[in-house]
């Protein structure tokens, strides 16, 4: 059984979803442990010991590429661990994996960090800085131009067939009005995520632990997640 250190956020999604994509599933192969990152359950030693950047998610999978457990962090390296695994959602052929993969670099690189900070400053941040909500949305509406135009010559993001790029963006763009984004500008990326959304594997990745999110509303949970506490030794 796979254990999976999670929350319901973006990266946490990417994986609940690859996990079902690969026909694994809930309750029979893996089980997710909650990591509540509002109440600080990321810094316990217990997960830091799996998750040194005390981030979610990470996984622990008894049977290891030579038998032995392994422990992995970072959603990325969990997807391709998990595409190595079951031998799916990622193209045998060197052309279509080296599509596939920078893709992938694509959305670790750009996609999460640049949506989430255009995320953070238009809705969580304490005190509304123009220049800040100016420049991340500016840069998650380009980003969100770049996959539009990928998306008119072809059904899927990497390649015409659906890969682990597909999931790892997936999760990301489901905030997108928070994210200053309408949809009506990006027509064909639209379209695919409209596409992705009614996969079951998708359906039931995005389920997992969903009942568990709450508003951020105390500044004690803001401070865990956006504060000094992030900063102090663990």
């Amino acid at each position: 059984m796979i254990n999976v250190y999670s929350w319901p956020t973006p990266n946490g999604h990417k994986v609940h979803i690859m996990l079902e994509e690969c026909g694994l599933r809930l309750g029979r192969d893996w089980q997710v442990l909650p990591i509540n990152i509002g109440a600080g359950d990321q810094f316990k030693p217990e997960f830091l010991a799996i998750s040194p950047n005390n981030k979610i998610p990470a996984l622990v999978d008894p049977n290891g590429p030579d038998g032995k457990p392994i422990s992995l962090f970072e959603s990325g390296a969990i997807l391709l661990y998990l595409a190595a695994k079951t031998g799916k959602l990622l193209p045998k052929r060197n052309r279509l994996k080296f599509q596939v993969l920078q893709w992938l670099m694509f959305q670790v690189g750009g996609v999460g960090p640049m949506l989430g900070q255009a995320h953070h400053f238009r809705v969580y941040a304490p005190e509304k800085i123009d220049y800040a909500i100016n420049r991340y949305t500016n840069e998650a509406k380009r980003l969100y131009g770049v996959m539009n135009k990928q998306l008119a010559t072809r059904k899927f993001i990497a390649c015409n067939q659906y890969t682990l790029a597909d999931v790892a963006i997936f999760p990301w763009l489901r905030s997108w009005e928070n994210q200053g984004i309408a949809w009506a500008d990006y027509p064909h990326l639209k379209k695919w995520f409209d596409g992705v959304s009614t996969r079951p594997a998708v359906q039931r990745g995005v389920q997992v632990l969903a009942d568990l999110r709450r508003p951020l509303t105390g500044d004690k949970e803001r401070d865990t997640l956006f504060g000094k506490i992030q900063y102090q030794k663990h």
